[in-house]
This record gives structure tokens, sequence and C-alpha cells, in this order.
């Protein structure tokens, strides 16, 4: 199993920047997709970026330009870099990663979620 464990949510003034962590740790063969989504309340959760194992990118119209999705797969970690956040960024963000298990099980891991909140 794996476990993931996100970091670096917080309150930020708009315009300004923050940089989300999610560390992968367990037992497991490989990690495939990481992704970050998000989900601001009473709205479903949204696609915001993802980064292949080869290190191929896609984001939500939204945030193209302004969020870059990096991974280390040395550390088997995904980072989220935000910048020019808006009070439209204001959600709770949580990654997910497509983990294949010895023995070849392929199941999506999810964090427990981070908040970000921007707002003057």
């Amino acid at each position: 199993q794996v476990q993931l464990v996100e970091s670096g949510g917080g309150l930020v003034q708009p315009g300004g920047s923050l940089r989300l962590s999610c560390s992968a740790s367990g037992t497991f063969f490989s990690i495939g997709p990481m992704r970050w989504w998000r989900q601001a309340p009473e709205k479903q959760r949204e696609l915001v970026a993802t980064v292949t194992s080869s290190g191929g990118t896609n984001y939500a119209d939204s945030v193209k330009g302004r969020f870059t999705i990096a991974r280390d797969s040395t550390k088997n970690t995904v980072y989220l870099q935000m910048n020019n956040l808006g009070p439209e960024d204001t959600a709770v963000y949580y990654c997910s990663a497509g983990v294949t298990l010895f023995g070849g099980s392929f199941y999506t891991g999810w964090g427990q979620g981070t908040q970000v909140t921007v707002s003057s």
C-alpha cells in the first residue's frame, strides 16, 4: 500500500504564490501518473494538473500559465507551484498517484488534502 502526504497549503494574498508537496511512501513496485486535484466548497472535485512517469504534463485551462506540476521520482514526490493566485483558487488540494503493487495489481492512492485559501 502507499501513503500520500501533502504539505504546503496555507493562507496567501491574491497575486501570491504557494508550493504544494506530496510525498508517497510504503511498499509498491512503481508509481505512474501523479495528479493534483482541488475541491472548493459546494463544488465538485476538479483535476488541476497531471504529470506522467516520463514527465509529461497536462493542466486545467483555469490554471495554465500560473501553475506548474513537477515530480522527483527519486523521492516519490510531486510538487505544485502555484503563482498569481486568486480567490477562485481557494480549495482543498489533494494529490493522487497511480500505484502498481508487487504482484501487478493497480490502484489509485489519495492524500488527505491541504487547504489553500487566497484572501486579502
